[in-house]
C-alpha cells in the first residue's frame, strides 16, 4: 500500500511540479489549496506526512500546523514546510509552529526527497518512505 501525503499548496505551477516529484517518490498524493482546507483533509484522509505551504490563503501555514498540532487523531502527523520564506529566522519560525522539517523553494527533486527521509527518519517506523 502506497504512503500517502498531503500536499497543501496555492500556486497551480508548483502543485504540479511537486506532485509529480512525490508521486516519482512512490507516495499517493492528495492536494488541498489552503490552510483550512489542509486541516479538515488531515483529519478526514490521515495521510502519512504533510508537505504544507506557508504563504496561502484563508489559514497560512503556520496556523493550519498549529490546528493540526491541536487535534488528538492529526498531531502526531509529520509536516514538512515547503516555503518561499527564505530569511534568516524562516526556518526556526515554521520549526515553532509545530513543522517537523523545513525546505526552501525552489526545491530539487533530490532536495525534496532529502526533506522528507529527514522529517521521516525523525517518525516511528510505521513512517518510513516505501518506493514503489
Amino acid at each position: 500500500m502506497k504512503k500517502r501525503v498531503l500536499l497543501v499548496e496555492d500556486d497551480l505551477g508548483m502543485i504540479d511540479l511537486v506532485q509529480i516529484q512525490l508521486e516519482l517518490l512512490g507516495y499517493e498524493v492528495i492536494v488541498t489549496i489552503d490552510g483550512l482546507e489542509a486541516t479538515e483533509k488531515a483529519a478526514s484522509h490521515l495521510p502519512d506526512l504533510i508537505v504544507m505551504d506557508i504563504l496561502m490563503p484563508k489559514l497560512d501555514g503556520f496556523q493550519a500546523t498549529k490546528l493540526i498540532r491541536q487535534d488528538p487523531k492529526t498531531k502526531n502527523i509529520p509536516i514538512l514546510a515547503a516555503t518561499a520564506l527564505a530569511l534568516p529566522g524562516d526556518k526556526e519560525k515554521c520549526l515553532e509552529a509545530g513543522c517537523d522539517g523545513y525546505i526552501a523553494k525552489p526545491f530539487t527533486h533530490r532536495q525534496l526527497e532529502t526533506a522528507i527521509d529527514s522529517v521521516l527518519q525523525k517518525q516511528p517506523g510505521d513512517f518510513q518512505r516505501t518506493s514503489s
